[in-house]
């Protein structure tokens, strides 16, 4: 017969459950089904399928290049879930607002990011998107969201965007807290905190309860992350 659990192994476990039931709840953005691509027309068809010519031709023609699907992915939005980065650019060109959020909030540097596509995500910022817009349910970033995925090169790449390194979602976390509580200890979550420790993160933010970054990583036994706290002056 097993020993039930002390209340201290409840007390550590219960946090580290909550962590991993939210990260796979953060990431869940919606791309368009398979079914939705095939029913789709006009501008989110050209999307689909990349055609940027064609998507030229339809904006001449007045198309209208913000109408929205049933999750309200504008025509952009279904272009960068698919990684059709010149039917972007050309999107753009024609007119379509860069920065538009759809269902769940997403914006399409926010969509590039948790794909950990960089090449999108390269896209997305040429053609207009704000690094520093605040999206998702979770009022996060999309900063936020690559550092929870240990998403290292995305996060430097948005480091260079300009986006906003202490910014708090509604869960009361930065992208260096996400990159510890969410985060697996591991190489690519390591360099993600040592992306944003570099860049000039606040290492000594703490989360809504009090708890800064130093002990969330002790606590977890990040002994790397916790070194490179340290190092930083964190408390």
């Amino acid at each position: 017969m097993s020993r039930p659990a002390t209340p201290g192994l409840l007390a550590r476990a219960l946090p580290l459950a909550f962590a991993a039931a939210l990260g796979a709840a953060a990431q869940a953005q919606v791309p368009p089904t398979g079914a939705e691509v095939a029913a789709y027309a006009g501008a989110h068809a050209a999307a689909a399928r990349g055609d940027a010519a064609g998507i030229a031709v339809l904006a001449k023609g007045g198309a209208d290049l913000h109408a929205r699907d049933r999750y309200r992915r504008t025509p952009l939005h279904v272009a960068a879930y698919r990684a059709q980065r010149e039917a972007m650019r050309a999107l753009a060109k024609a007119g379509a607002d860069a920065n538009a959020l759809e269902h769940d909030r997403y914006d399409i540097v926010t969509i590039a990011a948790v794909a950990d596509d960089v090449a999108t995500l390269q896209v997305a910022l040429e053609i207009g998107c704000s690094a520093k817009s605040v999206t998702s349910r979770y009022e996060g970033t999309a900063l936020i969201a690559a550092a929870h995925l240990g998403h290292d090169e995305v996060v430097r790449v948005l480091i260079r965007a300009g986006a906003p390194l202490d910014h708090v979602n509604n869960l009361g976390w930065t992208a260096l807290i996400e990159s510890i509580v969410l985060g697996n200890g591991g190489a690519r979550h390591t360099a993600t905190l040592k992306a944003l420790v570099g860049a000039g993160a606040d290492v000594n933010l703490a989360d809504r309860n009090g708890r800064r970054p130093l002990a969330l990583a002790r606590e977890r036994g990040y002994r790397e992350m916790a070194a490179i706290l340290a190092a930083a002056g964190a408390r």
